[in-house]
């Protein structure tokens, strides 16, 4: 299914000097998991104390772009470096999903914008990632399968965020591409659950 996220390799060899250079000064991936993360409820939360001014949602696809440049980074310092743990897991999966509603939900205070799509883009993109890490439990692998992975969702809120700062999208346009993402949420979820039902499965986890 075609995604985004099938271009991160690429993505991850333009940064590699930049991790490598990382690595000789000390830093880690937890700490850069947990920075992103922490600027991206800082600045949601400035979006939406000040959503009546419509250029600081500008900050949304400038972070976008920055945080999926910093998502790479960690998983490379992680899996490159020998960095990878338990705990980094826990954070990656948590600062993420935390990370985007922080971004998401600041849309829902537009004038015009239903609110309720709002939310419900926030809850199915936690589900889909939820589905994503079911994966594992299944003895399969996690899945990233699209079409509206987190890349996805990141470059879409990233252009409704440039469209809100130079008002060229209208309420309109902004419940219709929301409702878009909705749709195309749902069958991501399909995806990942079917993706990894077919996956050969090794283990699976006992259920309480």
């Amino acid at each position: 299914m075609l995604s985004i996220y099938h271009l991160k390799p690429r993505f991850q060899r333009v940064l590699r000097p930049f991790v490598t250079r990382l690595h000789q000064r000390g830093v880690t991936a937890n700490q850069v998991t947990v920075t992103a993360a922490v600027v991206s409820l800082l600045i949601g939360l400035l979006v939406a104390w000040f959503a009546s001014q419509a250029w600081l949602f500008a900050l949304i696809p400038v972070w976008m772009f920055l945080r999926m440049a910093l998502n790479a980074v960690d998983g490379m310092l992680a899996r490159e470096f020998g960095q990878q743990s338990r705990l980094g897991a826990y954070l990656n999966e948590l600062c993420d999903v935390i990370a985007d509603s922080a971004l998401y939900l600041p849309f829902a205070l537009l004038v015009g914008v239903s609110p309720l799509l709002v939310v419900l883009v926030v809850v199915l993109a936690l589900i889909s990632e939820y589905a994503g890490v079911l994966g594992l439990m299944v003895g399969a692998e996690r899945r990233y399968d699209g079409p509206m992975g987190k890349s996805d969702r990141a470059f879409v809120f990233g252009v409704l965020g440039a469209g809100v700062a130079s008002g060229l999208l209208s309420s309109v346009w902004i419940n219709g591409l929301l409702a878009l993402v909705l749709a195309l949420l749902i069958y991501t979820i399909v995806n990942r659950v079917r993706q990894g039902l077919a996956h050969p499965s090794t283990s699976i986890n006992p259920t309480e």
